[in-house]
């Protein structure tokens, strides 16, 4: 495990944008047992294509997409692990994998961008992926995002 205070950089890198850290297992599921509403759960990690792709690609969609989930949630791989082998429970049909992003709409995984999609593109790309599951799954204008 790596030293908390080396990693809050990347922790900060997602929450000065929006997200909500889930740092248990009941965190989790206090945030994804709902069954109303759309959900993005990032799992961050500390590998270069978090740095480069996923967390700035992230950023990028939430600041140009109009449709935004009403919830924007993380778990930190290597950190969290309680947490993080929760969320990945819930990502049914998928291995782990980190960095990666989940979609979920009223309950029901509906987009998964995993580590092999991100570490392949650039940022402006995962944005780009992320931005058209939003607007297929997100209402538009509306977010309850705090």
């Amino acid at each position: 495990m790596y030293d908390p205070r080396m990693i809050q950089p990347f922790r900060d890198d997602l929450t000065k944008v929006g997200f909500t850290e889930l740092r248990s297992a009941s965190d989790v599921d206090a945030a994804l047992g709902k069954s109303e509403g759309t959900a993005l759960v990032v799992v961050n990690s500390v590998c270069g294509c978090a740095a480069g792709q996923a967390r700035p690609g992230v950023a990028q969609a939430l600041a140009r997409s109009a449709a935004k989930p009403d919830a924007l949630l993380t778990v930190f791989a290597g950190q969290d692990t309680d947490a993080t082998a929760r969320a990945r429970s819930y990502m049914k049909g998928y291995p782990p994998s980190s960095p990666s992003m989940a979609l979920f709409k009223d309950g029901a995984l509906v987009f998964m961008l995993e580590r092999r999609q991100i570490e392949g593109r650039n940022a402006a790309q995962v944005a780009a992926a992320l931005e058209e599951a939003f607007q297929a799954q997100c209402p538009a204008g509306i977010s309850a995002v705090r």
